[in-house]
């Protein structure tokens, strides 16, 4: 049963609704449960640490205990040599349990990504037989060797992971470092996944050859061919483009070495007003440097530009930016037609912030594009106010971040026409006024997980919004804990599916077909923006297999 309350004029209206599982949940305010009626007891929560890869019993591991309900409230021990931990005298509660020894990572118990559940006393709960395991860390090293097998020394190295959390895929940068005087590189610190590397690097004897076109710069006498190089971004296996790296299986406890041998080519150079070349890398975008120098006025000689596919941005002889389509470069020579690109857009948006609250320069604003990467990114000023110049034609989506708060985008005025969202759409040498409405994330929703009547420990449970493509930062996660319950914390405004998915760590649950499987079993919540306590859920929500 589920309690609606509603204020009107001081008065306090209740009543009472049976909801099917298959409607939607309006949620409203609940009233808050006072824990200190709690009796206090003597409970016990002990078990054993151990080597996720052997099992092997781990001494000396530090256990800590904390108090989710009070943070501050954190006990620690010392495993015995046989791995076992035990504390004693504890109340009726939850707790979180962690572990950490030296050459592990650091984990809690039953981890997942950045969950973990927590363990919670009673008489009816057995907490003195609890397993947490730790896993080895890992690494992998190896040295940057030139076309004549010489270390290559302040080579770029960059290290990419090949990320599912979130139920999401995504390869992106985590490291990256230079090599030493012998070419030597170490990432350490790893825990299992798949992983890539990149190798960035100049020849020592690479020297471009520039064209003289008396304009005041002095041209370096005729230069042969065999020192007008370049070496290509490498990866770990020798490909020279992330579409072509093949991934490195790491796995606890592995210490791997694997070395990279760079291979110059000739350099390719281009003609063109101011540019600065992008190049797609895995999911994420990079700058590649390049050098050149003016040849004839508004065209401009460049080197160190290996062939590949780039986005082009430059400036045009009136000043005004421009964005380029993606290009193939292929030849020593290319010339880029300027003709093709587009003015860049401007975007001015006033923040509206939400309960009336006056503008923080604490809140920062992002775009986001189709890719779901983040293009651009500033905080508002003292006004609530902040602009983005510049930008390509396409669709972005407004995102805030805040470190102590979460916001989402509920609408957005623009032109005098209110829309619902944060997506605007960027055309060409626009520039346009936009009033972006925040709502606040103020509400937790509460409820417990079960596989038919019973309770069900370390299940994800996700609250999906509508449009999920297009509102992952209005995603919330949770790992049950040991008596089922689970917490999703900080909830925006708007329309969810909440869903508890068995085994779903590491699993690429968020593809559109997978989710909409069980999305059609779930639970439908709607978190209206006055909202500002919490939600308990009147029934169970029920575990869905893999």
């Amino acid at each position: 049963m589920l309690w609606f309350m509603r204020t009107i004029s001081l008065v306090v209206l209740k009543f009472a609704l049976i909801l099917p599982c298959s409607c939607a949940i309006v949620a409203t305010q609940s009233p808050q449960v006072d824990h200190s009626t709690w009796m206090e007891e003597n409970f016990k929560i002990a078990g054993t640490v151990v080597s996720s890869l052997t099992g092997t019993p781990l001494n000396k591991t530090r256990i800590s205990l904390t108090d989710t309900t009070n943070r501050e409230n954190t006990i620690s021990v010392l495993t015995a040599e046989d791995g076992r931990f035990a504390f004693s005298s504890l109340k009726r509660g939850k707790y979180s349990l962690a572990g950490v020894k030296s050459g592990f990572l650091p984990a809690g118990y039953e981890q997942h990504e950045e969950f973990s559940t927590a363990i919670v006393t009673g008489a009816e709960f057995n907490t003195e037989n609890l397993v947490l395991r730790l896993t080895p860390l890992a690494m992998i090293t190896g040295k940057v060797f030139d076309e004549t097998g010489a270390p290559v020394r302040k080579a770029q190295v960059r290290l990419f992971i090949d990320n599912q959390q979130g139920g999401r895929r995504r390869t992106v940068p985590i490291d990256a470092q230079s090599t030493d005087d012998e070419g030597y590189y170490e990432f350490a610190g790893l825990f299992p996944a798949n992983y890539f590397f990149s190798v960035s690097a100049n020849p020592w004897y690479a020297v471009p050859s520039f064209s003289s076109a008396g304009n005041g710069y002095a041209s370096p006498p005729s230069v042969p061919s065999s020192l007008d190089v370049a070496y290509p971004t490498t990866y770990n296996n020798g490909a020279t483009d992330s579409q072509g790296a093949s991934p490195i299986s790491v796995q606890g406890g592995d210490h791997l070495q694997v070395d990279v041998h760079l291979s110059p080519v000739q350099d390719e150079q281009q003609g063109m007003n101011m540019p600065a070349f992008e190049k797609r890398v895995f999911d994420s975008a990079e700058y590649v440097p390049v050098q050149g120098q003016q040849i004839s006025p508004g065209i401009y000689e460049l080197s160190g530009v290996p062939a590949g596919k780039y986005t082009v941005r430059f400036t045009d002889p009136k000043g005004q930016a421009q964005q380029s389509s993606e290009m193939n470069l292929l030849k020593e020579g290319q010339e880029l037609d300027v003709t093709h690109g587009e003015p860049g857009a401007t975007f001015k948006m006033s923040m509206k912030m939400p309960l009336r609250e006056p503008p923080s320069q604490q809140v920062n604003i992002a775009l986001q594009d189709s890719h779901q990467q983040i293009v651009a990114f500033k905080p508002i000023d003292a006004a609530g106010e902040v602009e983005f110049q510049d930008l390509p034609s396409g669709k972005y989506g407004i995102l805030a971040f805040s470190l102590s708060r979460r916001y989402a985008v509920a609408r957005t005025i623009s032109g005098g026409i209110e829309t619902t969202g944060h997506d605007i759409i960027a055309v060409p040498g626009s520039s346009v006024a936009v009033t972006v409405i925040l709502a606040l994330g103020v509400v937790n929703i509460e409820g417990f997980v079960k596989r038919g009547d019973n309770p069900s420990s370390g299940v994800m449970v996700a609250l999906v919004p509508h449009d999920p493509q297009s509102h992952l930062e209005m995603f919330r996660r949770d790992q049950s804990d040991s008596d089922g319950s689970f917490v999703l914390s900080a909830v925006t405004p708007g329309h969810y599916t909440l869903i508890a998915v068995e085994d779903a760590w590491g699993f690429q649950w968020q593809q559109p077909d997978v989710l909409n499987r069980y999305l059609q079993h779930g639970q439908k919540i709607i978190i209206g923006e006055l909202m500002t306590r919490t939600v308990h859920l009147p029934e169970p929500l029920q575990v869905q297999p893999r």
